[in-house]
């Protein structure tokens, strides 16, 4: 099934790509014919990105001359860039960027190993897939601004390995317990069903192009992103709606995601003591404003887990920002973006986090590593939210859980800044972890950061 916005068909859309001049070579045409299937074939494996750079390709080399178009330059409401188209020219520079680095490298008799490249990508891909395959029963919780559970679904996620060496691929369906129709409510039968949703295949020609996935084996944790919001919109209209949706835009009482959203990151941390992981969505819209959160609270467990509702969560922590105050002593580790990507920087800190006399929320960071480095954070605190002066904030979830972004990020991209997204998870009173994916201005990953940290 093809992902919402693409409803009427790839090859209809490719079509439309590029504008012909020569309509009158009928050699030209054929090329043309020829190349939209191969657009079509590569759009499956490659992404459309890589479908589009091939093309031209193609096309140059059967004499095409007319001038490629894009035909989503621009936001339809802001009338401005877009990040996606942003991120495309970017994209395209930093390619050539590696190339020339690469004719340097052998220029200076240092040459590029692609062998140990891709016996790097290949063990990290293994061990990604090692732990992620399983049955994971739990259920998906959608979360408003202030961290209150609006939306509790319960799912069902079947990981499968298949192939061997550099031909091993992730394959995972999504089982998803149906709401019942409001007629059988009526009638007092509300025995649900579940349906089954495919999701992408991850593999070796995937793990770059697609999920971008920014992998710390050490940590068992992960960041990639997603090329639409499609699994959480499925799991909410079927979770909630069930066989009343109707494919409405904007169904009545219920928040569903943005329709083409500019960022939709995925975030896990595993937890091997409790044999169980979180796995956090932050879906930004075209504009920039975080959309919409939540979280896969997952066991894996062959049977359904027997707290599989909010309440539970909700009930465990009601003082959420207690458990945040003291001191901390962590650890963090940043690789640039790629999934075997090498780790360019680590640092230790001190971190310290209290309340002023008047509920304001005071975060002090110190770096002991690098030369040392302060950084002085004041916020306000209104029941789960934490909103800091310098237009950060963070919603704190049930579970020992919060979600980080900055509050407009369409400021950042309008000043050329880099902007975080965060996923934390204290998964022991005193012990937390968090992800952090950092993006430049054009909506492209630069960098991926593990933290892990104790109180003292």
């Amino acid at each position: 099934m093809l992902p919402r916005g693409n409803r009427y068909g790839a090859q209809n859309e490719y079509r439309n790509v590029f504008e012909l001049q020569n309509k009158n070579n009928k050699n030209e045409w054929i090329w043309i014919v020829i190349i939209t299937q191969v657009m079509y074939i590569l759009s499956t494996k490659l992404g459309s990105m890589a479908t589009l750079s091939v093309t031209t390709d193609l096309l140059c080399l059967a004499g095409y001359k007319g001038q490629a178009t894009n035909v989503n330059k621009h936001c339809p409401r802001t009338n401005v860039p877009c990040l996606h188209e942003r991120g495309r020219k970017r994209r395209g520079q930093r390619l050539s960027t590696r190339k020339v680095i690469e004719r340097e490298s052998s220029s200076t008799g240092t040459s590029f190993s692609e062998e140990e490249d891709r016996a790097t990508t290949t063990e990290a891909l293994h061990h990604f897939i090692t732990l992620s395959q399983g049955s994971w029963n739990g259920f998906f919780c959608q979360y408003d601004a202030l961290g209150n559970a609006t939306q509790c679904i319960n799912t069902i996620l079947a990981a499968t390995s298949h192939g061997e060496d550099e031909l091993v691929s992730l394959m995972q369906t999504l089982k998803i317990k149906q709401a019942p129709p409001k007629t059988a409510i009526l009638l007092g039968h509300t025995d649900s069903e579940w349906e089954e949703y495919k999701l992408r295949e991850i593999n070796m020609f995937t793990v770059d192009n697609h999920e971008q996935i920014g992998f710390f084996p050490e940590g068992n944790a992960y960041s990639l992103r997603h090329q639409s919001a499609d699994t959480v919109d499925k799991v909410l209209r079927v979770g909630v709606l069930g066989e009343d949706d109707i494919g409405e835009e904007f169904p009545k009482n219920l928040k569903v995601p943005a329709w083409r959203p500019s960022i939709v990151c995925e975030s896990c941390l595993y937890s091997k003591d409790k044999n169980s992981r979180m796995r956090a969505f932050h879906i930004l819209n075209q504009r920039g404003i975080v959309d919409m959160i939540g979280v896969f609270h997952e066991k894996k467990e062959r049977q359904m887990a027997s707290t599989n509702t909010c309440d539970y969560y909700e009930k465990k922590n009601k003082d959420r920002i207690n458990a945040l105050l003291g001191r901390w002593l962590g650890h963090s580790v940043t690789k640039r973006s790629g999934f075997y990507g090498a780790t360019i920087a680590e640092a230790d800190f001190d971190l310290k986090i209290q309340m002023d006399d008047n509920g304001g929320l005071i975060q002090d960071i110190n770096s002991t590593s690098g030369g040392g480095r302060n950084v002085h954070w004041t916020g306000n605190v209104q029941g789960g939210l934490v909103t800091f002066d310098g237009g950060f904030q963070m919603t704190l979830l049930p579970g020992g859980m919060h979600i980080a972004f900055p509050t407009d990020v369409a400021k950042s991209v309008a000043e050329s800044h880099s902007f975080p997204l965060e996923f934390s998870w204290m998964e022991f009173p005193g012990k937390r972890r968090r992800i952090v994916r950092t993006y430049d201005a054009q909506g492209l990953v630069v960098s991926t950061t593990y933290i892990n940290e104790v109180k003292v």
